[in-house]
């Protein structure tokens, strides 16, 4: 591709990682760890791949950077329909974002399914050294206790959801 292409895709790339136009001449040293690392998923998308494969890309990030990166990582995905791999250890990470979950163990690929129907077999992913988001045993808990709620809540927003629902029918 020519100069003017390379440069227009730079441009739209940082634009859709959320670098603004103040940053576009910074020192990479003036930067952020999220700053950089959006640089660094920006000079990816820049080359238009169908497919994106990030490998722990908030790991050591405050957590709002790491809200940040993954609000425009799920906002990357809408927008270009893109297919996205995260490889993460945090399954609250996972629950908010992924629609499907590739579960390997010692190399072996032992789960595909959409995220709910792994995060119901937690038992099997503790196993593998593995955990189902916090909230998903918070549920368990609760029905294992004699509380009628759904056991398929993987997000602090459904949990709450679903114990308000509970609360109200009791009320």
């Amino acid at each position: 591709m020519d100069k003017i292409e390379a440069e227009l895709r730079t441009y739209d790339a940082l634009r859709m990682v959320g670098i603004k136009d103040d940053l576009l001449d910074a020192s990479p040293f003036e930067l952020s760890g999220g700053q950089k690392r959006r640089v660094a998923i920006a000079g990816v998308l820049a080359m238009k791949p169908e497919v994106l494969i990030l490998d722990e890309p908030t790991a050591g990030l405050d957590p709002k950077g790491r809200d940040d990166i993954l609000e425009q990582i799920a906002k990357l995905h809408e927008e270009s329909k893109m297919t996205i791999i995260l490889v993460t250890h945090s399954m609250e990470d996972v629950a908010n974002y992924a629609d499907r979950l590739f579960v390997m163990n010692h190399g072996e690929l032992v789960m595909s399914h959409p995220t709910k129907e792994v995060f119901a077999r937690y038992k099997e992913l503790e196993s593998m050294q593995l955990a189902a988001p916090q909230v998903t045993y918070v549920m368990n808990a609760l029905k294992d206790n004699g509380f009628a709620v759904p056991t398929d809540v993987t997000t602090v927003a459904e949990a709450k959801e679903e114990i308000m629902k509970l609360f109200r029918r009791q009320a």
